[in-house]
């Protein structure tokens, strides 16, 4: 019989109480220190167990805090349709973050089709709950679109969109592309979004063209535990069948 490895060991003593609910939500679990010595395994063992809660999860790390236990997440539901391409954010608040310009790199320069350096403005900013980050959003586009003019990110008024900005610019879309994926909150947007490097996240890539001509990109990252995508599809009218009337 395989033994477990003593990390997987050690989680599974964590885990049990938190499942039974002797460790309600809010519960500061021991410190990694602490855990080592009450259970008799290395600091690396007991941060790998807290690491593994955090996945499944059970467990959330506040930076500077310690782990607690998890409440419950509530479900956050992102709407995605094909009429209209504002942020889709539904009951969450967005926050401006800023945007600065900086030169592009991969995979981004692929994504737009631009060379490695060249200019892009980075726009960021957060969806929130109770003023609790849930999502980051991430856009990108060619600064040589509309510098020089009043349509940059910097200039726009704050309420203008990106189709009116872009289209008054001289670069009006006409096509969306998205593409879903999950993969695990890196360092940087783990501390945008308050929450652990290496949890599952889910990620929508969103490109929009004008023409052939990719214009603007951007990523919405949300837990994977919390986030839901809705999508809202228009179908055209079915013809009837021939004959009839």
């Amino acid at each position: 019989m395989t033994r477990k490895p003593r990390y997987v060991w050690l989680a599974d003593q964590l885990r049990a109480p938190i499942l039974r609910g002797d460790l309600p939500p809010g519960t500061k679990l021991p410190s990694r220190t602490r855990l080592a010595r009450n259970y008799r395994v290395s600091e690396q063992i007991s941060r790998t167990a807290l690491r593994l809660l955090v996945t499944e999860g059970l467990v959330e790390a506040r930076p500077g805090s310690g782990y607690y236990v998890r409440n419950v997440p509530d479900i956050f539901r992102i709407c995605r349709t094909d009429s209209t391409s504002g942020s889709g954010l539904g009951r969450l608040a967005r926050e401006p973050l800023g945007t600065e310009q900086e030169p592009g790199e991969t995979p981004i320069v692929e994504r737009l089709g631009l060379r490695e350096g060249e200019p892009v403005y980075l726009t960021t900013s957060r969806g929130l709950s109770a003023e609790r980050p849930i999502t980051l959003h991430r856009s990108w586009e060619p600064a040589a679109l509309t510098v020089g003019t009043l349509r940059t990110p910097y200039d726009a008024a704050p309420d203008a969109g990106l189709l009116e900005r872009l289209g008054s610019a001289g670069h009006p879309v006409d096509r969306v592309v998205e593409e879903v994926g999950v993969r695990v909150l890196r360092d940087s947007e783990a501390t945008l979004l308050g929450s652990a490097p290496g949890i599952p996240v889910l990620v929508v890539e969103r490109t929009h063209y004008s023409g052939n001509r990719p214009v603007e990109t951007s990523d919405l990252i949300g837990t994977a535990d919390q986030c839901r995508l809705l999508y809202k599809l228009t179908l055209g009218r079915p013809r009837p069948p021939r004959g009839r009337t």
